[in-house]
């Protein structure tokens, strides 16, 4: 594993050579490529090294941080173009990904808290520097303080772990089993957070519509996913009181999904709309989660991989659309069909994607997620077959409202996509619907 991030570090010289940009990207296609031979078979941890390791958990979400930073330098063109600081922005994508990279692979519960919490200061750097409009600098406010306030209880339950114990390794606390409530609820609520739970998720959205695509597209593709690797990693010791106290998370997270799921419809703004859209797909993974059955569990997982996928999709469709009409309003974005009919074909497919149609991934993973939940409580059935049905809704309203209609009048111009925004749109969508026919490492890691 320390090969890779070696790798990684050797590579940041390149992001500031004239002119390197597209190497620094065909560079981190090779680093893919090398990363999906180490191969890692079933839930035995593998490639150990120093204080990192990869088991099949990180595997899958190590591969995901690596594709979406790909993916990210290959959206974000116009900073390049327009030379708007594109070797510090690549600067900024690549101390990311060896952050995600190591707290994706630590082994140690100490190194993940300090490379979890660490993953934000590049965050708000891509905000606050290449982000749209004054107010992120609110946004980047809002993200820095929820999080860190709700990390600091994560740092005191891993000290008192430590004072216990007299050691941090992951594998080696599986055996402990916990009965203090205050530890529950101190080791928990960071990643609630993050994930974010209803009642916690205002900095999301506000986060996402002040970022440029590049932020958008990691904070919905990996960053949303701390938050449920952090649980899946720290429920193995906290079994018994997840058993007893998880229903509450269960139950805010459903009915926060459906109230969500409300707030869509009535969306002005793209972005807006697919970053309330992530609070409600993040809500039902969290509630396979907290249920602690191996269908939730492998079920979340499932959705995390897919919603990184899908969600990332979206955004990139959505800041197509902003460079073209210079706006996010669905009162601008109208009838784009019209104005470029081949790009409509991503706009369905990504959408399709986004409101778990098959062969999707997100298919797979609300499947399992719906088994988990309910098997777990009946009652819970009405919430799931609301929030699925408007998840549909607004995912429909996103699409036939921006694709159909008559084209804005201010709008005059003709466009078509750049063959650049085609394969940046296929590759979001090939491993979204491939991966469902080798979906065994996702359902089987438990």
């Amino acid at each position: 594993m320390l090969k890779f991030m070696l790798s990684l570090i050797f590579m940041i010289p390149l992001c500031f050579i004239k002119k390197s940009y597209w190497m620094v990207q065909v560079m981190l296609f090779m680093m893919i490529f090398l990363f999906m031979l180490l191969g890692v078979n079933g839930n035995n941890w593998s490639n150990l090294s120093m204080f990192m390791g990869c088991d099949l958990i990180s595997y899958g979400l190590i591969l995901l941080s690596f594709w979406i930073c790909v993916l990210m330098l290959m959206a974000s063109v116009s900073i390049y173009k327009h030379n708007f600081y594109y070797k510090m922005f690549s600067f900024v994508i690549m101390i990311l990904l060896i952050l995600l990279y190591c707290t994706f692979s630590s082994t140690n519960l100490f190194m993940f808290y300090l490379f979890f919490e660490a993953s934000l200061i590049p965050t708000l750097f891509l905000i606050i520097g290449w982000g749209y409009q004054p107010e992120r600098l609110q946004a980047g406010v809002y993200l820095l303080f929820y999080t860190l306030l709700a990390s600091l209880p994560l740092l005191l339950g891993i000290f008192y772990i430590y004072k216990n114990e007299g050691g941090l390794f992951m594998l080696l606390l599986i055996n402990l089993n916990y009965s203090y409530f205050l530890m529950y609820l101190c080791m928990i609520i960071a990643f609630l957070v993050k994930m974010p739970m209803f009642l916690v998720h205002l900095w999301l959205p506000k986060a996402h519509v002040e970022a440029p695509v590049s932020g958008s597209m990691i904070l919905a593709g990996v960053l949303l996913k701390l938050g449920g690797y952090g649980l899946l990693r720290i429920f193995s010791f906290l079994s018994s009181l997840g058993l007893k106290y998880n229903f509450i998370w269960v139950s805010i997270s459903l009915i926060g999904g459906v109230i969500i799921s409300f707030v869509c419809l009535r969306q002005t703004d793209l972005k807006a709309l697919i970053a309330y859209s992530s609070v409600a797909h993040m809500g039902i993974a969290l509630g396979g989660l907290m249920t602690m059955s191996s269908w939730g569990f492998c079920g979340a997982y499932t959705l995390m991989i897919a919603h990184g996928l899908c969600s990332s999709g979206m955004f990139c469709l959505a800041n197509i659309s902003y460079e073209r009409m210079g706006s996010r309003s669905f009162l601008v974005n109208k009838g784009l069909m019209n104005f470029m009919p081949s790009m409509t074909f991503w706009w369905f497919l990504l959408s399709s994607s986004n409101m778990a149609a098959p062969p999707s991934l997100n298919l797979l993973g609300e499947i399992m997620l719906l088994n988990s939940i309910v098997a777990w409580s009946w009652v819970s059935m009405l919430a799931l077959a609301l929030l699925s049905f408007f998840s549909a809704a607004y995912t429909l309203y996103l699409f036939s409202y921006s694709q159909h209609g008559k084209i804005f009048s201010g709008g005059h111009s003709c466009s078509q996509g750049f063959c650049r925004e085609y394969l940046l749109l296929f590759l979001h969508w090939l491993p979204l619907n491939l991966l469902i026919l080798k979906s065994e490492p996702a359902c089987l890691w438990i």
